[in-house]
């Protein structure tokens, strides 16, 4: 049975959709807001890595996390792994095209982090003061005992 245009345009409209669970673009999207894409991308922005370069630049990612990172984008196609046959062999890694396109929302997600991190110190704190609050229930004003 053939699709009508309306069915099938209905269909491309769902195709993706990252609100539904089993979703390749909400598949995605769990990968590329990994803190450590995030900052892998950043890093490869100023060009090609090596693999021990990025362990330096990424305080905190270990050998393991790195490389599932990496493969993770490789696969993804938003970089790609040049191997240099030489002893030892050397591995380094780009952007490709693709993982270009992403740089101007990582960007700004990084600069609004930055640029919004004393609003966020000071939520967390007002937050941690009160303690969390159910959900329908107004906060009782709490007591000064300073005059």
């Amino acid at each position: 049975m053939s699709l009508t245009a309306d069915q099938k345009r209905q269909q491309n409209r769902t195709a993706y959709n990252a609100a539904l669970e089993e979703c390749p673009a909400r598949q995605l999207l769990e990968t590329i807001s990994s803190k450590w894409v995030t900052l892998v991308l950043l890093e490869l922005a100023e060009g090609p890595r090596r693999h021990g370069e990025l362990r330096r630049l990424i305080p905190g990612a270990s050998q393991k996390m790195l490389t599932s990172t990496l493969r993770a984008l490789e696969r993804d196609g938003l970089l790609l792994r040049h191997v240099t046959a030489s002893v030892p062999v050397r591995t380094d890694y780009e952007l490709s095209p693709l993982g270009r396109s992403l740089l101007g929302l990582v960007y700004g997600l990084k600069e609004w982090a930055e640029s919004s991190m004393h609003a966020v110190e000071a939520a967390r704190l007002e937050h941690d003061r009160n303690g969390p609050v159910a959900p329908g229930v107004n906060p009782a004003p709490r007591l000064s005992l300073s005059a």
